[in-house]
């Protein structure tokens, strides 16, 4: 689902989602009530009258605006959700793992067969590989299997009334009621994510209105019924994020021995120079460059991975949700599974460790992000710069000798 993980991104569907939002919708999280929450019922009702100016100044009809509202109440278990982040909080072989079962190959390769007319065109459209977009429609809600249950409003409202993410859900909210007013959708209809992302693949309501398309020709941008358009919109988001057709996300590879882990990013003719292979057996791509991208340590599967894995990362900022998605899509159209040793027997750090560790490298000048506990870029390349700086293999991955490190230096 597009959504705001670390900076606000445009697209939540993904946000959080992933397999969180799934969890959280299928109602897997303990309800919080309200008044613990500190969810008022007067102010909320306080703060959607509020709403009124901005939204007549934006066209929105009172009409519109009362039946959008009727009856809505703020969701105190909607909050509880934003404490639910796995792709930054579970170790990545287990969210890909969870990810990429066999129920969800066996789904993915039955929409691959289903749909090959529709993905060959898409794929000469915006030049997405269908593997990428059947990632994406997998990991969001297996391929339709569960688009959300929860009225995008009430979803959008509560966010916006507690101020969770500054005035992220504000703006989303005021879209919705636009969409709702433009009537692509109905109120009844309009469900989704806890987050509020919608559809197939889960947009936002701003990615709707700036990238939706009307994939089989119908004269409606239908992303909640039509697989076409649904999918088409999901590739003319990626490439208008700036996906680079005919270059891959990225691959697993094999390191030479005595590899020197400085080397970050280069060009896969530099790369092949200093010894890497394709896991594969697949040759190199003969243009592009591409970084080392380590995610189970240096002892862990190794990729390379190109700009169009930040392009995933823009529907999603996690490396593991982008991943999922990635060998998701790679697995459906026969690829193999990763071959490299995830570190499944070494301690992991709990959140007051990750925490401490975080603390630590901003205390050193190495981070500036949250101190949240949840790892992702950031984080990952703080710790390798920390790593450059002790003599320590570079890296990035956050574990307990990299504390241990952290806290013997001065």
């Amino acid at each position: 689902m597009h959504l705001p993980l670390l900076p606000v991104r445009r697209f939540c569907g993904a946000l959080l989602l992933g397999l969180s939002v799934t969890l959280g919708v299928l109602g897997w999280v303990r309800p919080v009530p309200a008044q613990a929450q500190g969810v008022s019922e007067a102010g909320f009702q306080r703060f959607v009258q509020g709403l009124w100016p901005a939204a007549k100044a934006r066209g929105i009809s009172r009409a519109t605006f009362d039946e959008a509202f009727r009856g809505v109440e703020p969701d105190p278990k909607i909050i509880a959700l934003t404490r639910k982040q796995s792709e930054f909080v579970r170790p990545i072989w287990d969210y890909i793992n969870g990810a990429i079962s066999a129920q969800r190959l066996e789904r993915g390769r039955e929409m691959a067969a289903e749909w090959p007319k529709t993905l060959t065109a898409i794929e000469k459209t915006y030049g997405v590989p269908r593997s990428v977009i059947l990632g994406v429609w997998g990991m969001e809600t297996n391929f339709g299997g569960f688009t959300g249950s929860i009225y995008v409003v009430r979803a959008l409202a509560t966010l916006a009334y507690t101020g969770y993410r500054g005035d992220f859900f504000r703006e989303e909210l005021l879209i919705a009621l636009q969409i709702l007013d433009e009537g692509h959708i109905g109120r009844d209809k309009m469900l989704g994510s806890w987050a509020g992302a919608m559809g197939q693949t889960q947009f936002m309501p701003s990615s709707f209105m700036k990238y939706a398309v009307d994939g089989n020709r119908d004269g409606v941008r239908d992303i909640w019924a039509s697989v076409p358009d649904a999918m088409a919109s999901t590739a003319n988001y990626l490439r208008q994020q700036g996906w680079e057709p005919g270059l891959p996300w990225g691959f697993e590879v094999k390191l030479p021995p005595r590899f020197d882990f400085r080397h970050l990013k280069l060009n896969f003719a530099q790369w092949q120079t200093l010894g890497l292979r394709r896991a594969d057996g697949e040759a190199m791509p003969r243009t592009g460059e591409a970084s080392l991208f380590l995610p189970g340590g240096a002892g862990g599967p190794a990729f390379l991975v190109t700009g169009n894995f930040d392009v995933i990362k823009s529907y999603n900022s996690s490396d593991a949700y982008a991943m999922g998605v990635a060998h998701l899509g790679d697995r459906i159209m026969g690829g193999p599974p990763i071959q490299g040793a995830w570190p499944k027997n070494e301690p992991l750090l709990g959140k007051d460790e990750r925490q401490e560790l975080q603390l630590r490298l901003a205390r050193l000048g190495f981070y500036e992000g949250e101190t949240d506990g949840k790892f992702g870029s950031k984080t990952r390349e703080a710790v390798r710069n920390f790593q450059l700086r002790r003599g320590l293999i570079p890296d990035g991955y956050a574990d307990n000798a990299v504390l241990r490190e952290l806290r013997a230096a001065r």
